[in-house]
């Protein structure tokens, strides 16, 4: 999944004058055969592999902000000092090494040793995970990356364990990536850090005041400390036709192999909804060589998202490789080689895929007695109505300190950041949350890099050239910037990250206008 970065630059083991290294500025060379970015901070100078361990991003373009190193691609955040792998989506560290000065020259030397975590302040006597998606996996790990060492239960209901979600509509959909590329991680390693995941449970009743979970097979699980991350799950039309076996959603590894299967001995495929997962799977059966229909009750395909102007170059961008949009219009039924639509018209279909949106699983939660709004409702700290559970993930409904509101965000970097941030907070490590929303979206040679949260209310402007793939779209709520898509400008959408974070209003209008 990563590729490696090539070895460019000075060979930084002869050395480099200190004059040579720009404040907070990744330079590249290598050292011993990899590729490194030096950073000089003061009068400190890091070295770090110059690879996200992601999908390989370029850290020599990142950006770094405070003690930190950003990939411009999909925001993983790395510690200047460790290189350990601070924020999501890499779960993996990137090497750091030993820096030498003499005189005014600076020498990189090896690698540094991990030195293990110091005991948290807070240790509960048994944690227990119920959902091995992202928020799940990304809590589990973390807990252990902090040093807390009591047992870690991992329950889920999908083989063969936490996956790559964000493949499954794209790269691996599309044919361009392997199926092992797909796992998130192993049983070895979850063996290997002590997590007992379970998945193939579900659990189906929890018990606020005896602290258990009963799962489907009728085993108990006691906990001290419990994280809801149920997720969502995919809405299936209530239409004739819906359940047959040529139709699908797409949430699971299952499903995206069935869809794979299908696509085999297809021909024309009709995707219903367009939603980013609905586009996202467009482009990738377009890349199998199937004829593509888009049936969607919007009057531009992500208008509700993105706004009409952007939703329309998306759609520009699919008809561009000759997918066919029909508008406006519903579906009244789905037979064995065809979809009706709402006006009686037919559409030739041997593939249906159903892209119209999800549900968040909060039945365990509603049935506890949680407190559940369109989603479990938690606070800044990610902690539900009831002590010792937190819940994470397209389940949660969070406050967004900056908009002053409550909201519930299905993205994947988002409840992978929820997961650990509730881990901190079990160990009494915990900080209000206000990591800035992320997301991005693949469609064949465009991919869209969105920072914020913003709403179809908002006032939207859209600077550079759509056609040259080189814009910027500025979401402004009451004269205030809320959210930033980008395409083509990578760096800039980092640094919006980075000012929103702050929430230093001047400092994204600077960058704005840059």
């Amino acid at each position: 999944m990563a590729h490696a970065t090539p070895l460019t630059g000075p060979d930084l083991t002869v050395g480099l004058a200190m004059s040579d290294l720009t404040e907070n500025v990744p330079f590249l060379g290598h050292a011993q055969g990899e590729a490194i970015v030096l950073i000089r901070t003061g009068a400190d100078v890091h070295a770090l592999g110059a690879t996200c361990s992601h999908y390989g991003g370029p850290l020599a373009q990142g950006l770094v902000v405070g003690e930190t190193l950003r990939c411009p691609w999909h925001h993983a955040c790395f510690e200047l000092r460790t290189g350990d792998a601070l924020g999501a989506p890499a779960l993996n560290p990137i090497a750091c090494y030993e820096v030498q000065r003499r005189g005014d020259r600076v020498i990189v030397g090896p690698k540094k040793s991990r030195s293990p975590p110091p005991p948290p302040p807070k240790s509960p006597a048994a944690v227990v995970i119920v959902g091995a998606g992202a928020a799940g996996a990304a809590a589990a790990e973390r807990l252990r990356h902090l040093g807390y060492g009591g047992p870690i239960t991992l329950v889920g209901n999908e083989a063969p364990g936490p996956v790559d979600r964000p493949n499954l509509s794209k790269d691996y959909l599309a044919g361009t990536a392997p199926e092992e590329w797909v796992p998130l991680r192993t049983r070895k390693f979850y063996n290997k850090i002590n997590v007992d995941l379970l998945n193939d449970e579900t659990a189906v009743e929890l018990n606020l005041l005896r602290k258990t979970v009963v799962l489907g097979s009728g085993r108990t699980l006691s906990y001290d400390a419990l994280l809801l991350a149920t997720g969502a799950e995919p809405i299936r039309l209530p239409i004739e036709g819906s359940t047959l076996p040529h139709v699908f959603t797409l949430r699971t590894l299952a499903d995206a192999r069935g869809i794979i299967g299908a696509a085999r001995t297809a021909r024309r495929a009709v995707v219903v909804g367009s939603s980013f997962i609905g586009l996202e799977v467009a482009a990738s059966l377009r890349a199998r060589n199937l004829e593509v229909d888009v049936v969607s009750r919007d009057r531009v395909p992500l208008e509700r998202v993105l706004g009409a102007r952007l939703g329309q170059f998306v759609q520009e961008v699919h008809q561009e490789r000759g997918v066919r949009f029909h508008l406006g219009t519903s579906v009244r039924a789905i037979q064995p080689h065809a979809v009706e639509l709402d006006d009686g018209s037919m559409l030739a279909a041997d593939l249906v895929v159903l892209g119209v949106g999800v549900r968040p699983r909060t039945g365990l939660a509603e049935k506890a007695g949680l407190e559940v709004a369109e989603g479990i409702i938690v606070d800044s700290f990610l902690r539900t109505s009831a002590s010792s559970v937190w819940a994470a993930g397209d389940v949660a409904r969070y406050p967004e300190l900056r908009l002053g509101t409550t909201v519930r965000i299905e993205h994947w970097v988002v409840a992978q950041r929820h997961g650990q941030a509730v881990a901190r907070d079990m160990l009494g490590l915990g900080a209000p949350f206000r990591d800035v929303p992320f997301f991005w979206s693949q469609h064949y040679d465009v991919t869209l890099a969105y920072v914020g949260h913003a709403n179809t209310e908002d006032v939207i402007e859209v600077a550079g050239s759509l056609p040259k793939r080189n814009a910027t779209a500025v979401y402004r709520r009451a004269g205030r910037v809320v959210a930033v898509v980008t395409i083509g400008r990578d760096r800039q959408s980092l640094a919006i990250e980075a000012a929103l974070e702050h929430d230093h209003g001047a400092a994204v209008e600077a960058l704005l206008r840059a």
